[in-house]
Formats: C-alpha cells, structure tokens, sequence
C-alpha cells in the first residue's frame, strides 16, 4: 500500500535526522582537535600559538580544499547506490579513484607545505616566527593524505547511510590528540620532547589513526567487508578518475571562497583594532561552531538527494531536498535566538566578563554576535542549498555563484561598510551577512529551476 505524502515526509524527515545527527557530532570531534593544539601551544607561551596559528592558517587551506575534492565520493557513490541498491563494483571503483585522486592532490601540497618558511618570509612575517611555522609545518604535512583517505572512507559510510562507525573513530581521536600532543610536547611516556612541535607530530599520527580506524572497519565488518574495497588498488578506472575531479573540483573551489573570505574578513578587521579582532576571532568561533549543524545536515542531504537522483526519482529528490532545507532553517532559528537572547553566556566562556580589561572587546563583540544571529539562518540556507544541489551533482554553477556572492558581493560590501561607511567591524559582519544571504537565494534558485527541468535520460557520473 503506497504511503500517503504526509508520512513520506515524515519517513524523510526521520531518514534524514538519523543519517545527520552522527555526522553533526563528528564534525565538532573534528573541530576539537585544532582547538586541543591551540590550548596546548597556550601553554608554551604566545610565541608558540602564534608560529603554529600561522603554520595552520596555510595548512587549513591546502586540508579544507582536499576535503573539498574528497567530498565527491559521498554523492557518486548515494547515486550509484540508488541506481542499483545492491551494487558492489561500482562503488568499490568509486573509492578506488577517491583514493588515486587524494594521492594525487597531495603530492603537490607537500612540496610547497614542506617550503614554508621562505613563503612566510616573503610574506613579510618575522624571521625567527616564518623557522618555527615552518618546522611545524613539516611535521604536520604528513597528516593530509590519511585525512583525505579518511574523509573518503567516511563518505562511502555516509552514502551507504551507516556513520555509526565513523562517529565512533572520530570521538575516539579527541583524546588520542590530546593525549599524544602533551606526551609529545613534555617527552612522557618514553616519547620524544618535542616542545612546540609536539601538537603536530599528534595531529598528523591522529589523522592517521582516522584513517587506520575506517580502514579496519571496512575491512572487517561484515555488512562492508562484501566491497573488498582495497582490493585491485592499482587497477585504473580513468573515466571515473576524470569524473571524479569533474564533480570535486568546483566543490573544492567553493569551499576555498567560502573559507578565504572570512580570512580576508579577520584581516579587514585587523586594520581596525586589536580588540575588535579579538572580538571577531571570538564570534567567528561561536558561528563556526553553531555552522556544524548545517553542514552535517547538507551532508546528509547529498546522500538522500543522491540516491533519489540515481534512482531517476524526482519526486523523491524534492522531498529529500525541501525537508532539510526547512530542518535547516527550524535549527538556525534556534542557535539565532540564542546568541540573540544570551550572548554574554557565550561570549563568557572565551572572556572573563568581570576582568575590565576585556569591556571593550565584549562590547564589540556583542555586536558581531547580533549581526551573526541574523545571518544564521541564510549562512544555513547556503550550506544546505549546496549540500542538496551537490546530491545531484550540480557543482560548478553553485561554484561560480559562491565566488559571485562571497568575494563580488561580500568583500566589496564589507570594505565599503567599514571604511567609507566608517561603521568598521561591524561593516565587515554586515558585509559577510550580506554575500551569505545572495548566495542562499541564488543557490535555492538554482534548485528550483532543476527541479523544474526533466531528468536526462542516463544520469551525470
């Protein structure tokens, strides 16, 4: 007996919540880990967190843009899966190639990660901060490759709607960073003293634990160990190697744009103050955080639109799609009233509200946190709108479309608000909302407009 519209939404809304939720948490697991660096480096002194903050700003570029690339396995493999339920080879060959294109990328990036120090220098940074960012850097450089092998790995689970593992890995990595980064740091143990160095060496052994971990799960738990998954590695599937960069690439650029702009942000608010930068690191936390729930949704979401795409079902895909898209907007709404209702609870874990030297940084930062509640719910509507137009594999327009609204529109309107405008800090928050909320509706554009066009007869790869 078919179901009546009303429970196949409700069937959906369960799908979807089921699928998002072990995924939102592993994205904060991940967040944990450069968060435990950074309180370990505190405690070596501000030269330290400052050397490793520059070593990881140019390492979160190359990371977030192989993650970006890696990502395609999660909609090719939902399409495939729900082109035929059962299908083993295909998604074997899939994540065969996820894996040549992360070997691939990384080669590259080590070459130029491994010359930090003369790209900090001609950078105009100090001497002796580009030696020390530098010899970080060439300890956690070796972490890229086990961390796209492993984002490929936790997107095949996620396309096969199974992340349970993945949640488990991911939660157990926090403190085997932690861990591993003080005996590192202090030699304990019977490990090297590494000192300032020694969060990197952690980081990177953790990304490869990530990975090991999924690998062993694959490898040996029952309901995975049929796709034999590293057999035949070196065989070359090359048409799937192209539509792997095809289908990868432009999410990889969108994340970039996405991500740079809000670098170019802290650098316009830089030109202001310290304290108004201080505010702005501390709000961008506070949204960064509260943005993992979004993101976790729009992953979940290009796996549900991916298996409807496969299965040439559009109805299906529309379901898929408009109910994350309202979910997305029903939980913004809430981290929205939140930082709009209780922003000095917020604000209070980061800054000690009673210490007066902080009262001029809270105040700003009570401001960039009441523009950040505003753009919560279109900074949702972007990563969902992306995540549901990526589940059938529509990547390059909503590329271009980010680069549009984020630079053309965002930057531009952030420059002339804060110094033409004279409204500073603020300016630039008011700026970034203003590209966030062109992109969300040229992005949910972009899906009605497909949603409204028929199917091609055999489905992009």
């Amino acid at each position: 007996m078919p179901l009546a519209p009303l429970a196949l939404w409700r069937r959906e809304l369960l799908d979807t919540l089921a699928l998002a939720w072990p995924l939102i948490v592993v994205q904060l697991a991940q967040m944990a880990l450069p968060t435990t660096d950074v309180l370990l480096l505190g405690r070596l002194g501000p030269e330290a967190v400052a050397a490793g903050a520059l070593a990881v700003n140019l390492y979160n570029t190359f990371l977030l843009f192989g993650v970006g690339i890696m990502s395609a396995t999660m909609p090719m493999v939902a399409k495939q899966r729900g082109r035929m339920r059962h299908s083993v080879r295909d998604l074997r060959r899939t994540l065969r190639q996820a894996l040549w294109v992360a070997v691939s990328v990384v080669v590259p990036m080590w070459a130029i990660l491994w010359n930090g120090e003369p790209i900090f220098l001609a950078l105009g940074q100090d001497p002796e901060l580009s030696r020390r960012a530098g010899a970080f850097l060439r300890f956690l450089m070796w972490g890229l490759l086990p961390f796209f092998g492993y984002v490929a790995l936790r997107s095949f689970l996620a396309a096969l709607e199974r992340p349970a593992w993945t949640l488990l890995v991911g939660l157990a990595a926090v403190p085997i960073n932690a861990v591993l980064g003080w005996a590192l740091i202090h030699g304990d143990f019977g490990l090297p003293e590494l000192g300032a160095n020694g969060p990197a060496v952690a980081t990177a052994a953790t990304m490869v634990f990530l990975f090991a971990g999924l690998a062993v799960v694959v490898a040996t738990e029952t309901r995975f160990r049929r796709y034999h998954l590293f057999g035949r590695f070196w065989q070359a599937d090359w048409a799937r190697y192209r539509d792997f960069w095809r289908l990868g690439l432009p999410i990889a650029l969108m994340i970039v744009f996405e991500t740079t702009i809000f670098n170019a942000a802290a650098f316009l608010i830089g030109l202001v103050g310290t304290e108004a930068l201080a505010a702005h690191a501390i709000t961008l936390q506070i949204a960064a955080t509260a943005f993992m729930v979004p993101l976790g949704l729009s992953q979940a979401v290009t796996v549900r639109v991916g298996l409807a795409f496969g299965r040439h079902d559009s109805p299906g895909m529309a379901i898929a799609g408009w109910t994350s898209w309202g979910l997305t907007i029903a939980v913004m709404c809430v981290t929205a009233a939140l930082m709009t209702l209780a922003p000095d609870l917020l604000l209070g874990a980061f800054l000690d509200r009673a210490d007066p030297v902080n009262a001029g940084t809270l105040a700003l930062a009570r401001n960039y946190l009441a523009i950040a509640a505003l753009f919560q719910i279109v900074d949702g509507i972007q990563a969902i709108a992306a995540g549901m137009l990526r589940g059938r594999h529509d990547t390059r327009v909503p590329m271009i479309i980010a680069l549009l609204g984020y630079w053309g529109i965002g930057l531009t309107s952030s420059i002339l608000l804060a110094f033409p405008f004279r409204l500073e800090g603020t300016g630039v928050w008011l700026g970034l909302a203003l590209g966030l909320a062109v992109v969300a509706v040229l992005l949910t554009r972009r899906w009605i407009v497909l949603s409204r066009r028929p199917l091609p007869s055999t489905p992009v790869a």
